[in-house]
């Protein structure tokens, strides 16, 4: 019996999902070396410094959402991928879907 629902391309939705990443931390010119670049000759006021740490607060959020995919990629490549964390289980396809990186089913991301 075949099925007439579309097959998911996890490893595309997970390069594509790294690649918007890449590109968001690049455009907040988060640098090769790890860290966010300024320009030196730009006047360093009360605005600019909470700029910058609103900045480099997003640059680390992306930066670990980032390093998820990584992972991600790395379950897909060994197997695991698509698989609870906690538990062992089968993540639901919609959740996989939804939100490609994930490592808990449904009910273990509501208890962490």
């Amino acid at each position: 019996m075949t099925s007439d629902a579309p097959t998911i391309d996890y490893r595309l939705l997970l390069e594509s999902e790294k690649s918007q990443l890449q590109s968001e931390l690049s455009e907040l010119g988060y640098g090769e070396g790890g860290g966010l670049h300024y320009d030196p000759n730009f006047a360093d006021s009360s605005q600019v410094t909470a700029e910058r740490g609103e900045a480099e607060v997003l640059a680390v959020q992306l930066k670990e959402s980032l390093d998820e995919v990584a992972m991600a990629l790395g379950r897909l490549a060994d197997g695991s991928y698509g698989h609870c964390e906690a538990c062992g289980v089968a993540i639901q396809p919609a959740r996989l879907e939804a939100m490609p990186a994930t490592r808990f089913c449904i009910d273990h991301a509501n208890r962490t």
